[in-house]
């Protein structure tokens, strides 16, 4: 199982062929999306025809939530990383979240996520 950044479902959602490639290759049941980055889709949202067609696109995927302890973490990490690595608050959820559940994140924005120990970040196809 990997999970996907939200650059990665912008790109799907907008039929950029690379992405869209990529993704037939993948099985059912192969991709988690953390809780927060459906969120952020949604809040990219312009008005209510958009947002149902998201709702939609996201209930393809497993939306995984982080634990207390994940968030704990996420917390421990953005305190430490915050100014020295310019970590936003999200990209440490995010992070720790595919970090803890032992998954790989799928982002071309690999200088958020350099932030976060341990983390295998993963650029899938071409941009």
């Amino acid at each position: 199982m990997i999970a996907l950044d939200t650059d990665i479902l912008i790109d799907i959602l907008r039929n950029y062929a690379p992405a869209i490639q990529w993704l037939l290759q993948l099985g059912p049941g192969e991709i988690a999306i953390p809780g927060f980055v459906a969120m952020e889709l949604v809040q990219g949202c312009r008005d209510s025809v958009e947002q149902v067609k998201v709702e939609q696109f996201l209930n393809r995927f497993i939306v995984v939530w982080p634990s207390a302890q994940t968030c704990d973490a996420a917390l421990t990490v953005f305190i430490e990383r915050r100014l020295s690595h310019n970590l936003g608050l999200l990209d440490a959820l995010v992070g720790q979240t595919a970090r803890e559940l032992s998954l790989p994140l799928h982002t071309f924005n690999q200088k958020h996520y350099r932030a976060i120990p341990d983390l295998q970040t993963v650029q899938p196809y071409m941009r």
